[in-house]
């Protein structure tokens, strides 16, 4: 490993697992540059061009953008960073999806020379989970999402701007399910993978957040 390499930290974990709010700490702290997937099909599907409207028409309907696409994206975005990332590290956040996609960020890191990769896991159960999501809830003036977890749970208006707090309209139990079945089905293979090659960082992710934020500093320094 480079002593001048980029930290690269993949952040993995059930919905509600708190990878948000973990990726804000380390950039807040240490200056990290973070890919967001989710975020960079957003801001795609806002074209006004095929690709566009047809990311837009996917990602409304709640499907998932196939990997071929999903991954051109994201390498793209990747090769533009490589000029001028942050030199503290970058945080990777929504991938992988699949296995496939695990295994193509190993080779797109490869080709790009960085070999200073975390994969670390928030674990939390899927009845941890479940209890998150359906009970979290977001700032209807300021978008600002409130976890359920430590002292989050007593807050009566929000934090930053003191807006009325409401439920997620995409925190329904059958939307929430269904995101644990993925999760299960398709995100757990990748998990794996990383496992068996003795990559994998597993946190206990229901601990306090401030907890599960120190165990996390801790295995970036080994």
């Amino acid at each position: 490993m480079s002593d001048n390499q980029p930290q690269i930290i993949i952040l993995l974990g059930r919905s509600g697992c708190g990878k948000g709010t973990q990726a804000k700490l380390l950039i807040k702290e240490f200056g990290f540059d973070y890919l967001s997937s989710g975020k960079l099909l957003r801001e795609r599907s806002k074209k006004d061009d095929f690709t566009g409207k047809k990311l837009k028409q996917v990602m409304d309907k709640g499907d998932l953008v196939p990997t071929p696409v999903m991954f051109r994206f994201w390498a793209g975005k990747i090769a533009e960073m490589r000029k001028k990332i942050n030199k503290n590290g970058l945080i990777v956040d929504g991938s992988p999806r699949f296995l496939i996609e695990a295994k193509l960020m190993d080779s797109a890191f490869e080709w790009y020379e960085w070999d200073n990769v975390k994969v670390v896991l928030l674990d939390i159960s899927e009845q941890e989970a479940f209890s998150r999501l359906t009970k979290r809830r977001i700032c209807k003036n300021c978008s600002r999402l409130i976890p359920w977890v430590g002292e989050f749970k007593d807050l009566e208006k929000c934090d930053k701007c003191g807006g009325e707090l409401e439920t997620r309209f995409d925190d329904k139990p059958e939307a929430i399910q269904s995101r644990l079945d993925f999760y299960k089905k398709d995100v757990q293979p990748a998990i794996d993978y990383y496992e068996k090659q003795g990559r994998l960082i597993k946190i206990n992710g229901e601990q306090s957040i401030e907890d599960v934020y120190q165990e996390i500093i801790q295995c970036l320094h080994q």
